[in-house]
């Protein structure tokens, strides 16, 4: 569904889909990840634009779920009031919900929130356009 593949699918699994309103999703986290060997040495940290970037896939996949978005790709359009709230390391789950707010034809607004055992790791509010694939 989504275009996205490795190493940059920030999806492990789409747990519940409701095509054009919302997701929710987990993205495992190993440790084997590529990007921890340099954020942070010694200390590995998950990069907060990664975990948006996580959130936006879901909503992705909530859009593209709709057939009314079918050859279409979204793409950022803006991010606003992100938010991070705890650090996230190799071994935790980062569990994801998506609710899409606005969706048009050219455009839309949604929230993501990404929390590990019920604690809030990240908020944000995405602005994404749609183009022609």
């Amino acid at each position: 569904m989504l275009p996205h593949r490795e190493p940059f699918l920030l999806l492990s699994e789409i747990v519940e889909l409701d095509p054009g309103h919302g997701a929710r999703g987990r993205w495992v986290l190993t440790g084997d990840e590529a990007f921890f060997a340099g954020h942070f040495p010694g200390r590995p940290t998950l990069p907060g634009v990664l975990m948006v970037e996580s959130l936006a896939q879901l909503g992705a996949a909530a859009v593209l779920a709709d057939g009314h978005f079918a050859g279409r790709l979204p793409l950022f359009g803006g991010i606003e009031r992100a938010r991070f709230r705890r650090q996230v390391v190799p071994g935790e789950a980062l569990d994801l919900e998506v609710t899409l707010d606005r969706l048009s034809v050219r455009a839309g607004t949604g929230h993501g929130r990404a929390s590990v055992d019920g604690a809030t790791a990240c908020e944000a509010d995405l602005l994404f356009v749609l183009v022609p694939r």
